[in-house]
């Protein structure tokens, strides 16, 4: 008989340079997870006393982690590790690294620290100013924060060979840049001005009940959570507080959510953290495998606000999400009319050009964006000045939404933090990831033709399934395109967004 010869057992082959940089990420997770939950401390929990020393510590943690992104040992790994024969996810992993250390490495960490320090004074400070319409004591705090982030655009734009805004919307909407989301804009604003006039035409003919208050913040928090478990958000792995403006944070194993409560407007809160539940799932179904590596994190800002605004606008919006919300308001609140599942379809799809951003409907929402858009390119190109914003925003509130907010800087130029955080470069990813979002959704229709009378019948899971395989479980696998490409069959096409929005509303 012939011998039997033992099975061949193939190595893979090492990797010690990838295994180096992999190192060095988890540990720079590690530290920017406590980076994360005292920013969200800070603005949720940290009483006001307790700001400039938390901003001190805050600067020298984003001193130590650009430390650490920046270690000259690092670009040496990352020139071997690319022919230490890779597997594909490694690859990707090494393209989000190399894009990390690009962006590091163009910034001296004095400017990193000093950028923490402005940001965060000026975002404290916006916390009372806002209340108070105190234009002026906040103008010098946003004057040293756009004196920054210049600084910081003029040399990522350097490194990266972008105008200085495209570097810093790269910073959130990788290969994205000003003159695609001009044309995508400059179609939307050609045909957005028409349509709001017809849908509220259409709209003034058809009548609503208003909800009658005063709505209980206890209340109002208890339907908060409730509504965000029937989204099913992961309680043991989040949780939702008050700040001065909702938003998202923490990390993926312990995400934070924050609204904001109004003893007078329950929607405001509810749809508020309908959103940031969009957002806190797509954080919690990112590839657990792999986290606390740059290719486990979201791909972009305009994919995770195309997970809020799927919440928010694509399901929040629809008559079948209605006859759920219908009776957790009556029992927050007590019976109302206001509270039919049909009256309140209505009033969750009521377009009425409003001042507030993050309380806009999905038809006037883009907008506001568009707005601040111009406004903000403007501001970090150079050619304009941060004492120019108010009279930029009046004439462009009053050109796309026939409203006055001279004089109203509470409802006007300050009603955002983004400025005040630094987040230039953010704001187009909002109409964006609303565009993705109404893409995915017509995807989602075409693999499930049946797909509105799930949602009419109370059935969610197969959205949310949908939204965990295409989207939330590939991290930053792909790029931006190719994962459209996989999830959707081509790239961002705005033609969606519009048939998405004369069908709900014409």
């Amino acid at each position: 008989m012939p011998a039997t010869l033992a099975p061949v057992h193939l190595m893979p082959p090492a990797t010690p340079q990838y295994d180096a940089l992999t190192d060095r990420f988890t540990r720079i997770h590690r530290f920017a997870h406590l980076q994360n939950i005292a920013h969200w401390d800070q603005q949720a929990n940290m009483p006001s006393r307790g700001n400039e020393a938390r901003s001190a510590a805050l600067a020298e943690l984003a001193g130590l982690l650009h430390r650490l992104r920046t270690d000259p040992a690092l670009g040496s790994s990352l020139d071997e590790a690319g022919s230490e024969g890779l597997d594909e996810a490694q690859k990707a992993n090494l393209r989000e690294i190399r894009r990390q250390w690009d962006a590091a490495t163009s910034l001296p960490e004095a400017l990193v620290e000093r950028r923490s320090l402005a940001t965060s004074r000026c975002e404290h400070a916006w916390r009372s100013q806002r209340p108070a319409n105190d234009w002026a004591g906040f103008l010098p705090n946003l004057k040293e924060v756009l004196a920054i982030y210049r600084e910081v655009a003029q040399r990522l734009a350097e490194r990266s060979g972008m105008t200085p805004y495209d570097a810093l919307m790269d910073q959130y909407e990788p290969g994205m840049t000003t003159v695609k989301v001009r044309q995508v804009f400059g179609d939307v604003r050609a045909w957005l001005p028409d349509l709001i006039r017809r849908v509220s035409e259409k709209q003034a003919r058809e009548p609503v009940l208003q909800p009658h208050g005063p709505f209980a913040l206890d209340a109002q928090r208890a339907l908060c959570e409730r509504v965000m478990q029937l989204l099913q958000f992961d309680f043991s792995a989040g949780r939702l507080d008050v700040s001065a403006h909702p938003f998202s944070g923490g990390v993926p194993e312990d995400v934070r959510l924050t609204t904001r409560f109004r003893e007078d407007d329950f929607l405001q809160s509810l749809m508020g953290t309908i959103h940031e539940t969009g957002h806190g799932r797509y954080e919690q179904n990112l590839p657990r495998a792999l986290l606390g590596q740059p290719v486990a994190e979201a791909r972009s800002m305009a994919l995770h606000e195309s997970q809020s605004l799927a919440f928010e606008m694509q399901l929040g919006g629809h008559p079948g999400v209605a006859r759920l919300l219908s009776p957790m308001l009556v029992e927050a609140f007590g019976d109302q009319a206001a509270f039919m599942p049909g009256n309140l379809h209505r009033l969750l799809t009521r377009v009425k050009p409003g001042f507030i951003r993050v309380d806009a409907d999905e038809v006037t929402y883009p907008a506001h964006v568009m707005l601040r858009f111009d406004i903000e390119r403007a501001l970090i190109e150079g050619e304009v000045e941060a004492e120019d914003i108010p009279a930029l925003w009046d004439a462009a509130m009053m050109e796309l939404l026939g409203i006055d907010t001279r004089g109203n800087f509470t409802d006007g130029p300050m009603q955002d933090v983004h400025w005040a955080e630094g987040l230039f470069g953010y704001f187009p990813c909002y109409s964006l990831g609303a565009m993705y979002a109404a893409q995915w959704f017509a995807a989602m229709r075409r693999a499930m033709p049946d797909l509105d009378a799930r949602i009419n019948d109370g059935e969610l899971g197969d959205v949310f399934g949908w939204l965990n395989a295409n989207i939330w479980s590939q991290g930053s696998r792909w790029t931006t395109d190719e994962l459209a490409v996989r999830a959707s069959g081509e790239t961002l096409n705005p033609a969606h967004f519009k048939a998405h929005l004369e069908s709900r509303y014409l």
